[in-house]
C-alpha cells in the first residue's frame, strides 16, 4: 500500500473515532462548561414575582415665576395649553412640576417589606410598588441610611407576598456565577447573567465601601435591584455602574449583604441604623508613616485623635497608636476598621490590638453609638469654633513674633498668648507654632500651613522649637529620612503627616 493510502486510511479511522464519540457525547472541546449555568429560566422564574419596579414622584418648585401664558376663550389651542401646563399652580406664578423616576428593589418579607436603594427613594413625596403582575401599590418609608444607600420600604398587601432570602456574600468568590433582575430603563423583570469580577471594591462612595463587581449587566433602572446567587439567595443590592455612555459597559457594583444584611434588619426594626462607635479620628498608614514608626510595611488605622465624650475615658487607646486587629478581625487599612467597627453592637465589649512605641498590645473597649457620636463630634467642633477669635484686624504680622530658624521649611514660635491670638488657636491645645511655611518646601508639600501647632516629633513631645530642632535632628542621626510629625489645628484637631528631612 502507497504512503498516501496509508494516509488516507489513518484520516478516516480518526474521523470515524470523532463522529462515534459526538454520537457518544463524549467529545470534551464541544461540551458546555461543567459550572457553567446551561439555562437559568427555572431560577428566574421562581425569582421574578418577588423583584419589583419602584415609582418615585416629587414635587419641585419652578425657578421660573412667570406667569402661565394664556389663552382666548375658546380658542383651539386651549386643551393643548391646559395639559401642558398640567399640575401647575394658580396663573399668577410660583408654579410647581413633578418629577418621576423609576428604579427596582425586592421583598424580603411576605407581609410587605421591600428593601431599594436610598438614592432611587430619596426627596420622593409619593413612592409606587409595582409588582410583576401589573398590580400596584402605594409604600411608605420605614427607614433609610445614606452612607449604604439602602432603604426599607413597607406595603400593606391584601395577601402574603413572594419573598427572597438573603444569603452570604463572603462565601462568594471571583467568577462564581450570578443574576440580576430589576427595571432597566423603565423595562421591569429584565434578568441578566454574569460572573462576580472582583470583590471588596471601594469607589469612593460611602465610608464603608466594599462592592461586589458584577459583568452582569446592570443599568439605570437597576439602582436598587437584587444580585442573586445560583440557589436564589440575595448576595448583593446593585447600586452603581461605571459607564461613560449611561449604559450597561460590564462594570456594575452591588452593597454585598455581609453588610447589608444589618443595615436592613436595624432599618426594619428601628427605623434606623445603630452602629457601633469607637471615639476615635484615624487616618491611612501610609509608606512614610510605617517607615517613621518602624513598621514591616504600612498596615492598620493611625490613631490621630480621640474624641472627648467618646467611650474613651481612661486612655485605652492615644493618639498615634496604630489599630492592627478589631474584635478578632484583622486591621489591613483604614477602612477595615470602619466597617468593623460599625458593624459591631452598641455597648458590646471588644479587644483591640494596637501598637504603641513599637510594641504591640491589646485593650479593651466597650462601644458607644455612631450616631449619638457624631452629634457629640459636630458639638465639640461648634463648641471649638465658637470658642476662638477669629478676628485677625490690626494683629501683628507673623514676621513680627519671634521665630526660631528655619526647620524643614517651617520658621517656628513659642505659643504664648501673643501667637494664640494671632492664629485663633485654642486655649487647651499645646506645642510649637508653625509661624510661616515656605513655598515650595517639604512641609509645603505636605500642606502644613502657618497656625498649626507641632504637638509632636517622632512620638516626642514638642515644648520649644528647640525641642523640634533637636530632635529632627536626632531623627536624622538614626538615618531616618523623614519625621513623622502629629499637628494641631486652631482647634485642637489632630493629624499626622511626615515631612521629609533629605
Amino acid at each position: 500500500m502507497s504512503t498516501r493510502s496509508k494516509s488516507f486510511g489513518a484520516l478516516a479511522l480518526v474521523a470515524s473515532l470523532l463522529l462515534s464519540n459526538v454520537a457518544m457525547g463524549q467529545t470534551a472541546a464541544v461540551r458546555p462548561p461543567s459550572n457553567g449555568p446551561a439555562s437559568v429560566a427555572d431560577l428566574a422564574a421562581g425569582l421574578l414575582d418577588a423583584v419589583v419596579n419602584i415609582s418615585t414622584s416629587q414635587r419641585v418648585k419652578n425657578d421660573d415665576d412667570a406667569p402661565t401664558p394664556q389663552v382666548p376663550e375658546g380658542s383651539p389651542y386651549q386643551d393643548f395649553f391646559d395639559e401642558f401646563f398640567k399640575g401647575q399652580a394658580d396663573k399668577g406664578g410660583n408654579r410647581q412640576r413633578t418629577v418621576n423616576s423609576l428604579g427596582s428593589g425586592f421583598v424580603i418579607d411576605p407581609a410587605g417589606v421591600i428593601v431599594t436603594n436610598n438614592h432611587v427613594i430619596e426627596g420622593a413625596d409619593d413612592i409606587e410598588v409595582i409588582f410583576a403582575n401589573g398590580s400596584k401599590l402605594k409604600a411608605k418609608l420605614v427607614g433609610k441610611d445614606t452612607k449604604t444607600d439602602l432603604a426599607v420600604l413597607k406595603v400593606e398587601p391584601k395577601a402574603p407576598l413572594k419573598a427572597v432570602p438573603f444569603g452570604d456574600s463572603r462565601k462568594m468568590r471571583i467568577g462564581d456565577w450570578v443574576m440580576a433582575i430589576g427595571n432597566p430603563f423603565g423595562f421591569g423583570g429584565s434578568v441578566s447573567v454574569g460572573i462576580i469580577s472582583a470583590r471588596g471594591r471601594n469607589i469612593n462612595a460611602g465610608p464603608y465601601d466594599n462592592f461586589i463587581q458584577t459583568d452582569a449587566a446592570i443599568n439605570r433602572g437597576n439602582s436598587g435591584g437584587p444580585l442573586f446567587n445560583m440557589q436564589g439567595e440575595v448576595i448583593g443590592i446593585n447600586t452603581a455602574i461605571i459607564s461613560p455612555t449611561g449604559g450597561s459597559i460590564g462594570i456594575g457594583f452591588s452593597v454585598p449583604t455581609e453588610l447589608a444584611a444589618n443595615v436592613v434588619l436595624q432599618l426594619k426594626d428601628f427605623g434606623e441604623t445603630r452602629r457601633g462607635w469607637l471615639g476615635v479620628r484615624i487616618q491611612p498608614v501610609t509608606d512614610d508613616i510605617a517607615e517613621s514608626l518602624k513598621l514591616a510595611a504600612p498596615r492598620g488605622a493611625l490613631v490621630s485623635g480621640i474624641i472627648e465624650g467618646g467611650p474613651i475615658t481612661k486612655g485605652e487607646i492615644k493618639a498615634g497608636d496604630v489599630i492592627i486587629k478589631f474584635d478578632g478581625k484583622d486591621v489591613s487599612e483604614m477602612r477595615d476598621l470602619q466597617r468593623a467597627v460599625a458593624e459591631s453592637g452598641v455597648g458590646k465589649a471588644v479587644d483591640v490590638a494596637i501598637i504603641r512605641d513599637g510594641k504591640e498590645q491589646t485593650v479593651k473597649v466597650t462601644l458607644g453609638r455612631l450616631e449619638d457620636g457624631e452629634d457629640v463630634a459636630n458639638a465639640s467642633a461648634t463648641t471649638s469654633d465658637e470658642g476662638v477669635d477669629e478676628k485677625k484686624t490690626d494683629q501683628p504680622p507673623a514676621a513680627e513674633m519671634p521665630a526660631s530658624d528655619t526647620v524643614l521649611g517651617m520658621k517656628l514660635t513659642t505659643l504664648n498668648a501673643e501667637s494664640r491670638k494671632k492664629f485663633g488657636i485654642a486655649d487647651d491645645v499645646e506645642g510649637v507654632v508653625i509661624a510661616e511655611v515656605q513655598a515650595g518646601s517639604a512641609a509645603a508639600e505636605r500642606r502644613v500651613e502657618p497656625g498649626d501647632v507641632i504637638v509632636e516629633v517622632g512620638q516626642e513631645a514638642m515644648d520649644t522649637p528647640d525641642d523640634v530642632s533637636d530632635r529632627v535632628e536626632e531623627l536624622k542621626s538614626d538615618g531616618r529620612r523623614n519625621a513623622l510629625l502629629m499637628l494641631a489645628n486652631k482647634t485642637g484637631e489632630l493629624r499626622f503627616v511626615t515631612v521629609r528631612m533629605e
